[in-house]
C-alpha cells in the first residue's frame, strides 16, 4: 500500500506543480498585488481541486462522461472562459501601462480572486479526468475506503500546500521587482498558456 501511496502522491506533484492556468495565475497575482491576493486566488483554486478530486472519489465522474452532452458544455464554458483571459493578458502585455490585469488582479478584492482562482481551475473540467486517473493509479481494481481515504487526502493536502506555496513564494519582494521589470512577458507568456489550454478543451473530444 505504501508505494502504491507514494505512486499516486509523485504523480499529483508532478501534475498540480507543473506550470498552467492555475499556477500562472497564482504567481502573477502574487507578484503584482501580493501575498492576500495570491493567498485568496490559491484558496480559491485548492477549493475547486478538492470539489473535483470529491467527484473523482465518489463515482460521479463515469457519470459525468456517460451524459457526454454536459461534459461538452462544460468544456466549451471552460475553453470560452481561458480565450477570455487569454485576451486580457495579451492586452495587458502590449499595453504601456500597468492599468490592466490580465486576470484583473488590480483593485480587486479578496473574495473576487477567491472567485477568480475557482473559476480559473473550474475552467478545466478535464481536471477531474486526471483526478479519477490518480485516484486509479496503483490502487487495483478493488481499492479500499482506507486506501482512497488516504490517496485522496494526501493529495489534497500536497496541492494545498503546492498552490499556496507558489504564494508565498513569489510575493517576495525580490519576485515583486522582477514582474514590475518584466511584466510584458509574463503576461505575454499567462496569455499563451490560457490560450493554449482553452484551444485544447474546444478542440478535444
Amino acid at each position: 500500500m505504501g508505494s502504491d501511496l507514494s505512486l499516486v502522491y509523485g504523480a499529483y506533484i508532478l501534475a498540480a506543480g507543473s506550470p498552467g492556468p492555475s499556477n500562472l495565475a497564482i504567481m502573477s497575482a502574487a507578484m503584482e498585488k501580493g501575498l492576500g491576493s495570491a493567498m485568496a486566488m490559491a484558496a480559491g483554486v485548492v477549493t475547486i481541486s478538492f470539489a473535483w478530486g470529491l467527484i473523482a472519489v465518489s463515482g460521479l465522474a463515469a457519470l459525468l462522461l456517460r451524459y457526454g452532452q454536459a461534459f461538452t458544455i462544460l468544456k466549451a464554458m471552460g475553453g470560452l472562459y481561458l480565450l477570455w483571459l487569454a485576451v486580457r493578458a495579451g492586452r495587458s502585455a502590449i499595453l504601456a501601462t500597468q492599468g490592466v490585469s490580465a486576470i484583473g488582479v488590480t483593485g480587486a478584492s479578496k473574495s473576487s480572486q477567491f472567485r477568480r482562482g475557482a473559476l480559473i481551475h473550474m475552467g478545466n473540467p478535464k481536471a477531474v479526468l486526471s483526478w479519477l486517473s490518480l485516484m486509479s493509479l496503483g490502487m487495483g481494481p478493488n481499492p479500499s475506503t482506507t486506501h482512497l481515504a488516504a490517496a485522496f487526502g494526501g493529495c489534497v493536502l500536497l496541492g494545498t500546500l503546492i498552490f499556496f506555496g507558489y504564494a508565498v513564494l513569489f510575493s517576495t519582494a525580490l519576485m515583486a521587482h522582477g514582474y514590475a521589470r518584466s511584466r510584458r512577458w509574463i503576461e505575454g507568456a499567462l496569455a499563451l498558456t490560457f490560450a493554449g489550454a482553452g484551444l485544447r478543451l474546444l478542440l478535444s473530444r
